[in-house]
This record gives structure tokens, sequence and C-alpha cells, in this order.
């Protein structure tokens, strides 16, 4: 959990194509050349748009949203050449390092789940964006805990090292890809059948479909199957306001989108993510844990990525997390995003250090 540090920016906007954006209402007429410069970039995904972007800081509380800014380049045509959307934290940087510090990051980036983040920026903007960055950072700590590995991290300031990185499996579907083993795929077939003779069926919910009646159904039995577990997690009714504004920014293209499983109308089972370029994005999701014996979870995924695929998708990305289904059931490959820290002050240090050893005792954190 992250809690705002009050920051007051010193660095006014500035002609030659710099503006800084301290509101989210002010660079609506720029999402588009936006989201056009966020696909352009290597690493791209969900987390680097406006979309994301833009409905976290809305979401945020009036705190949070006062210490938050994107600084936006844009050419002699007014279309953007280099986003840069930071905020001022204070936070832990590990969840078992209980040391709070005081941090620039990455905007959007401490929303659950938000991974793949990256700074994007046309070549002839590099050098400029690369100072400014400096200079604006140059007073405090620098964290930036998912990125891309594609990211252009000679854009980072100096002494920004990386210092653990996390698994973020993915999986390649589309036309002729075969998803698990031959044993798998039978007993996907026999669950499914199963469940229709239980009077499930299952149906996909594109970005321009999702209502506020169904996200409120996905939240509902995420619930239901974390209490099941007796586990505990950051996507409760507090996250609604944003997922509610990721719907409102969505096209039939990119944005929310969900397989939900349904029994006479009602909603049992979902699996939420979204839909970017020719990728899905698993985010979440929950089932009821009376279906459990019939597998409705591993039925849900499976079904998700056909779906997925359906509609374009080439990549199923699992986003963070090593959980053994991934690899086991759906023949998942390794992908690691990467934590970056430029360390101000004894918290940050420490925990630097602690997190530089893990990694090259462990390898991959």
């Amino acid at each position: 959990m992250t809690r705002p540090a009050t920051a007051r920016s010193t660095a006014p906007a500035r002609a030659g194509g710099l503006r800084i954006h301290r509101t989210p209402e002010t660079l609506a007429p720029y999402e588009q050349g936006w989201r056009e410069l966020a696909a352009a970039a290597p690493g791209s995904s969900y987390f680097t748009t406006p979309d994301w972007v833009l409905g976290t800081w809305e979401a945020m509380d009036p705190a949070a949203a006062a210490a938050a800014e994107v600084a936006l380049w844009t050419g002699p045509d007014g279309r953007p050449e280099a986003v840069v959307p930071l905020a001022r934290t204070r936070c832990r940087l590990h969840p078992r390092i209980p040391l709070p510090v005081t941090a620039w990051t990455l905007l959007g980036a401490d929303a659950d789940g938000a991974d793949h983040g990256l700074f994007p920026v046309a070549a002839h903007r590099r050098e400029e964006v690369r100072t400014w960055l400096r200079d604006r950072t140059r007073r405090g700590s620098l964290w930036l805990p998912a990125m891309d590995p594609e990211n252009d991290t000679a854009l980072l300031p100096a002494g920004t090292r990386r210092i653990a990185r996390t698994t973020c499996p993915r999986l390649e579907i589309g036309e002729g890809a075969v998803v698990g083993s031959t044993g798998f795929r039978r007993l996907m077939r026999r669950r499914a059948r199963q469940l229709a003779e239980a009077g499930i069926a299952f149906r996909w919910v594109g970005p321009q479909d999702m209502t506020a009646g169904l996200l409120d159904a996905v939240l509902a039995l995420h619930r239901l199957r974390q209490d099941h577990r007796g586990a505990v997690t950051a996507l409760g009714p507090h996250r609604r306001p944003l997922h509610l504004r990721l719907r409102d920014r969505a096209d039939a293209d990119r944005g929310p989108a969900a397989l939900v499983a349904e029994r006479e109308g009602t909603p049992v089972g979902a699996v939420y993510g979204f839909l970017w370029q020719d990728t899905f994005a698993y985010y979440n999701g929950g089932w009821d844990p009376a279906y459990a014996r019939l597998s409705l979870g591993t039925v849900l995924l499976d079904r998700t990525i056909a779906a997925a695929a359906a509609h374009g998708a080439r990549t199923f990305d699992f986003l963070r997390g090593n959980e053994s289904y991934k690899y086991d059931s759906f023949g998942a490959s390794d992908r690691w995003d990467e934590q970056w820290l430029r360390p101000r002050g004894a918290g940050a240090l420490v925990t630097g250090a602690v997190l530089r050893r893990a990694r090259r005792r462990h390898g991959p954190a």
C-alpha cells in the first residue's frame, strides 16, 4: 500500500514542445496521440496507455493526485513525442522490508497488477527527456517497480540500478497454437461437457460490451474466491472507480474484457483482463467454489485463451507471478519485469542493498 508524500513541483511548464500537466483533464486532447506513441514503443503494454495512467490518476484520492504530473513533449503539429508520467509517493519498496521510502515512481505503477512499465519516447527526444528526468527527480529516490525489459534504460538517471526482477509468464496463442498437453486438452473437453451438463455456459465480453454490472460481478466473484482461499488481494471495491474509468476509455480493440461463466444468466465465474494490440493481459478473476470439483477456474482460463485468440490476440500475458499452473497446465514461458532504484536516504539504500543481495543469491526476484 503506498501513501502519497506531499510534493511541490518547482519545474515550470516550458516552451519548445514541453508542458508539465498537473491534472488529467488537460491531457484529453493528446490521448489518441499518446496511444499511438505507446503502440510504437517496443514492449508496449496496456499499462503504458493514457487509458491506464489517466484512469489511475483520476481515481486517486486528492492528496495522491496532487503529487502526480505528466511531462509531455509535442512536435510542431501538436502530436505527442514523449510522455513521462510521474508520481511522488511514500511506500515500502518491498513488503518484507518495513522501511518507508519517499520516492518518485511511474504514475500508475503502484496500482495492483500494473506491469510492463516504460517511457514512450521518440528517438529524437531521448536526450532531452533523459536530462529532464534527471533534473526533476534529483532530490529524491527514483523507484520503478515493474519496468518492461525492452524499456529504454538509457533514459534513467545515472545511479539508477536494476535491483530485482519479477516473473511475468506469457503464452503465444493464435492460429495454429496448441495450448497444453494432449492429456490436458482431453481433460478440458471432459470438464467442459460436465459443466455444460450442470447448466454452465461461457460468454466473451469485449471492451465495448463491458458494463458496470458485469464489473461488479467480477469483483464479487473475486471476493468469493479469495474468501474461500483465506487470501486477500488488492482487487477490492475500492478499485471499482479505476475500472469504471478504464471501461469509459475503452474501444473495440482495447480495454477491459472478460470471459464469463453463467448459469441461468447469473455469473458464476469470470476471467478479467485487458486487450491491447495483439495481447490479452490476464488481470484477475474469480469463480464460485461450488464448481471447483469441475475445474471451473482452469476451464475458464482455457476458454479465455481461445476466445482472446479468436478476437485477434496472439499473446496471452499472465502478468506477474510464477504459479505452477501457468507452466504445468498451459505451457507458458518466462519473461521478467525489472525493478530499478536510484536510492536517496537510508531507507532506500538499505532496501536496495538487501534486494540486490537476494537477487545475486537466488536469481530473479
